[in-house]
C-alpha cells in the first residue's frame, strides 16, 4: 500500500499526533511534509509507506495560506502563543497594509523565527530560544508569488492570502509587513489551504479517517502528486535498470515519472543518455 493521504489537520493540534492517527489507521510507516504548528490548521500531506520519498521533490511546490495578523504588539515567536517583546499604538489602515505587499512578491530574503527547526551549530532554533540562548539567524531566500490583505477582522487585526514557494515563514511575514507600515504584528491564525496538488477538496480530516471503515478511498496515488514528464520503460531495459545496469538509451537529459508499463516506480533522473532511480516507491 503506496499513496498518499491529505489530511486535514485542526487547530491545536501537533502535526505528529495527526500523523499517528495515519499510521495506527494503516499500521505501515509514513512521513509528512510541512509541519504545521499546533495552532496552525489546513493540509497536512502524509506519505504511506515508500511514497514518503517522494516528498523531496513536492518541497518546491506552491503553497497557499490563509493568515490572521493581530497588530500593536511583538512577541518572541511572532505569533499570539509566545511571550510579548514591545508594543506600540499605531494600528495601520487595510489601504495602508495592501500599499506595502507588492515590496514582498518575489524573491525577497526572510529572517527565519527563532521558534523555529532552524539549526544553529546541530541544535533547533527552538531548543535554543526555550533555553534563552541568544543567538541570530542569517537571512533566507523565499519566494512570494502572491501577498494580499483580504479584510479587517477587528480594530488591530487583519486577515492575509500568500501564495508562496516552500520555507516561506508567514509569522515572519507579519513581522516584517508591520515594519514596514511602522507597526508591530503577530500572527493570531494560519490556515495552510494548498500544498501543491494537496487542498481541502481532496482532504480528509482526522476524525473522518478515525471513524472511516475503508480509509484507502482516501489515497491519492502517488504518481499524480509529481508533474514531471512521464517515462515508460519496457521490460527489458526496467530489468536492467533495476538490477544496476546502467546502459545509454538516449533518454534526453531530466526528471520524470518513471513507469515499467503500467506501474509507477518513481522519479528517476537521466544524464546523457542513463537513467537512475532517485525515489524508488514500487
Amino acid at each position: 500500500m503506496k499513496g498518499f493521504i491529505n489530511l486535514i489537520k485542526p487547530k491545536d493540534m501537533s502535526s505528529a499526533y495527526a500523523v499517528g492517527a495515519v499510521k495506527k489507521k494503516f499500521n505501515i510507516p509514513c512521513g509528512h511534509m510541512g509541519t504545521l504548528d499546533p495552532m496552525a490548521s489546513g493540509v497536512l500531506p502524509v506519505g504511506l509507506s515508500k511514497a514518503s520519498r517522494l516528498f523531496q521533490y513536492l518541497l518546491d511546490k506552491e503553497k497557499v495560506y490563509v493568515a490572521r495578523f493581530k497588530f500593536g504588539f511583538s512577541t518572541d515567536t511572532l505569533d499570539v502563543t509566545g511571550v510579548q517583546t514591545d508594543s506600540c499604538a499605531y494600528i495601520p489602515t487595510i489601504e495602508e497594509i495592501n500599499s506595502v505587499l507588492p515590496t514582498f512578491i518575489g524573491d525577497i530574503d526572510q529572517v527565519p523565527p527563532k521558534y523555529s527547526a532552524k539549526c544553529i551549530d546541530g541544535k533547533r532554533g527552538y531548543q535554543l530560544a526555550r533555553k534563552g540562548v541568544e543567538f541570530e539567524l542569517a537571512p533566507k531566500k523565499v519566494t512570494i508569488l502572491g501577498a494580499e490583505c483580504l479584510r479587517q477582522i477587528d480594530a488591530d487585526e487583519f486577515e492575509f492570502k500568500f501564495r508562496c514557494k516552500g520555507g516561506t515563514y508567514i509569522r515572519s511575514l507579519a513581522r516584517d509587513i508591520a515594519t514596514k507600515c511602522n507597526s508591530l504584528a503577530v500572527m493570531s491564525a494560519l490556515d495552510r489551504t494548498e500544498a501543491g496538488i494537496f487542498n481541502y477538496s481532496n482532504g480528509v480530516t482526522v476524525e473522518e479517517l478515525k471513524n472511516c471503515d475503508n480509509p484507502e478511498k482516501y489515497i491519492i496515488e502517488p504518481d499524480t502528486a509529481v508533474s514531471f514528464e512521464k517515462l515508460i520503460l519496457n521490460n527489458v531495459q526496467a530489468t536492467k535498470i533495476l538490477n544496476g545496469v546502467f546502459e545509454n538509451y538516449g533518454f534526453a537529459d531530466g526528471t520524470y515519472r518513471v513507469y515499467n508499463e503500467n506501474e509507477f516506480w518513481g522519479v528517476g533522473v537521466a544524464e546523457n543518455g542513463t537513467l537512475k532511480i532517485k525515489a524508488y516507491v514500487r
